[in-house]
């Protein structure tokens, strides 16, 4: 079968043929029929970031992967072939540890995928592969920053740094929790489009000089009660806590690799401010998801910016690197 595989000690990726894998115990066979690609994929060609937990030197990309059950390994209930199902991004081993797919252990940018059955998840008929390949990491990321470590509320005036692949969700998210208003920041004059298509109150160039002057008015002096950063650039960071108000959360899910920097002390103590940390989710937020997909609460199909052929899985990541287009997601499909 084909399969796209980083190659970790010179950062190349290649597609290749490999031989099709075979489920051990408690193991389910997928057929892959649709896989994100996602700016981390990128940035693990880069350098910029490195597997920690992998054996090995080689990898099949992939952490976003949706498709039909295949073959299930010993000891496997509950599934049967053809059933139509995502995997969830990554999973933790007896000691605790999380691994995320197509990282630290094969992924889905291949024919055929392994998935520990525990990390399975049925979805309906209704909902398109290419969509729910998407649902773990590139919309449940931002669903758990701003349901359980922003704990966002109906009415609090929120922002979000960086509309790309997490943060264009994160817009569609917070709308659906009641926020507002919801503002979108990028330097890009398509992402802020593409914000207020999704649905944003407002779309704000960070570099305005009259940047805090407007998020102020709109919040009638009070300032944000949540700022996302789903950039993950030191700037928006440092901005995000000029406009942040009093008992304001700052969520940080955008990686930068640098110090986090509070200007005042004395300003953040009495405003009672926070900085959180943010990374990934939790099954339950993939059901949430799949849940909220099914009933027609969320859309995704604006999310999907293009399908490519597995085989052209490193122009995939180039248009990803250069933003090429701007889109949401790319998805590959075998």
């Amino acid at each position: 079968m084909l399969a796209g595989r980083l190659h970790v000690t010179g950062r190349e990726l290649r597609v290749e043929s490999v031989p099709v894998p075979e489920p051990g115990r408690g193991e389910v066979r997928i057929r892959v029929a649709a896989a994100g690609v996602c700016l981390s994929d990128v940035h693990l060609i880069d350098g910029t970031l490195t597997p920690v937990y992998l054996r090995g030197d080689v990898v099949t990309f992939g952490h976003e992967v949706a498709g039909t059950v295949d073959a299930l390994g010993e000891g496997v209930e509950g599934w049967q072939p053809g059933q139509r199902v995502l995997l969830q991004a990554g999973e933790r081993d007896r000691r605790g540890t999380v691994l995320t797919r197509g990282v630290d252990y094969d992924g889905g940018w291949a024919e055929y995928a392994l998935a520990r059955e525990d990390t399975v998840m049925p979805i309906p008929d209704a909902l398109p592969f290419e969509q729910a390949c998407i649902i773990p990491d590139a919309v449940s990321t931002p669903w758990a920053a701003v349901t359980d470590t922003a704990r966002t509320r109906a009415g609090e005036a929120v922002a979000v740094w960086g509309v790309g692949g997490l943060g264009a969700h994160a817009v569609q998210l917070l709308l659906l929790v009641g926020a507002a208003p919801v503002i979108a920041v990028d330097p890009l004059p398509a992402a802020r489009d593409r914000a207020l298509t999704l649905g944003a109150d407002m779309a704000l160039d960070p570099k305005d000089n009259a940047f805090r002057d407007v998020v102020l008015d709109v919040t009638n002096a009070r300032g944000l009660d949540v700022a996302f950063d789903f950039a993950g650039v030191t700037p928006a960071r440092e901005q995000a806590m000029t406009v942040l108000g009093r008992q304001g959360r700052l969520v940080l899910s955008g990686i930068a690799n640098q110090p986090v920097t509070i200007p005042s002390d004395s300003r953040f103590n009495y405003s009672r401010q926070a900085v959180l940390g943010h990374y990934g989710s939790e099954a339950q937020h993939v059901e949430q998801l799949v849940s909220l997909a099914a009933q027609g609460r969320l859309d995704l199909t604006a999310s999907v910016s293009d399908v490519l052929p597995l085989a052209e899985a490193a122009e995939a990541v180039r248009r990803v690197r250069d933003k090429e287009g701007n889109p949401i997601r790319l998805i590959l499909r075998p």
